[in-house]
């Protein structure tokens, strides 16, 4: 990467421009830029997570999540590469079998909350949809490999089971939907 930031504002974008990983130049408001933006804030989602006192095998799975997004972000920004593998998508569902395992089955919905880890894993899971829609919405328009979107996916999955985890990690239990509760 050498020296290329070393000067934060180069003023390229102030008539609503970015530049792609592949030079080209699109508007701030392309779909292209708005799953980009998607991803980096799930990813600075996934970082507010790890601020927490976690489990260290969540920790090293997390630091891997926040790799992969990046380069996740970065065959966004690079129309045509391809960075997400099917291995990365299969850790992912190894992990999910891994940690939903212990778990009892669900036989009611939950809320997200508990503890404060695992309603920060809820919101990085919301935040991991509305990236995925916003990769399908793309993929609709211009071609997108199925790798981001798959791992998209299977990650929203991962952080809803991180939440019941860290809700046990903490000593607390599923936060139940209660059905009329307030009818």
């Amino acid at each position: 990467m050498g020296h290329r930031l070393s000067k934060i504002y180069t003023r390229t974008g102030d008539a609503g421009t970015t530049g792609l990983g592949d030079g080209k130049r699109v508007s701030k408001d392309s779909l292209r830029i708005h799953a980009l933006g998607e991803v980096d804030e799930l990813n600075a989602s996934v970082g507010v997570l790890l601020c927490e006192t976690l489990p260290e095998d969540v920790r090293a799975l997390l630091t891997d999540v926040q790799h992969d997004l990046f380069d996740l972000g970065g065959e966004v920004c690079i129309p045509g590469m391809s960075m997400i593998s099917a291995a990365q998508v299969e850790k992912l569902e190894q992990e999910l079998d891994r940690l939903n395992e212990p778990l009892e089955p669900l036989k009611d919905f939950i809320l997200p909350g508990g503890t404060r880890p695992a309603a920060l894993a809820h919101q990085a899971r919301t935040i991991c949809r509305r990236a995925e829609r916003a990769l399908v919405a793309l993929a609709q328009a211009e071609a997108v490999n199925d790798g981001p979107r798959q791992y998209l996916n299977r990650l929203s999955d991962l952080l809803f089971v991180l939440g019941r985890v860290l809700n046990r990690a903490g000593g607390r239990g599923d936060v139940l939907w209660q059905k009329g509760k307030n009818a």
